[in-house]
């Protein structure tokens, strides 16, 4: 029997991560299908982190402030240029 791998704060949002960019149709889905991006579900996502690094600040150690620092920036200008080429 395997064990489950620890999910701590980091996998967690690179978990989140993936399934952005997922829905912004920027990386295929874990079985490999590439999608049209669905940028309201990619815009929860934002919301989701965004709200995460709100509710965590000062909470967290400095590898995962910066990790989610840079996954939102990362996300946010991913959902920028999908934005665009959606109204292109």
């Amino acid at each position: 029997m395997t064990t489950p791998h620890t999910i701590d704060f980091s996998t967690f949002v690179l978990s989140l991560t993936g399934s952005a960019m997922v829905h912004l149709g920027a990386v295929p889905d874990p079985s490999g299908e590439k999608h049209e991006p669905n940028l309201e579900l990619a815009r929860q996502t934002v919301d989701i982190l965004t709200m995460l690094r709100l509710k965590t600040q000062g909470n967290l150690d400095g590898r995962e402030a910066e990790l989610l620092d840079r996954v939102l920036h990362d996300i946010r200008v991913a959902y920028v240029d999908a934005a665009k080429r959606a109204g292109s």
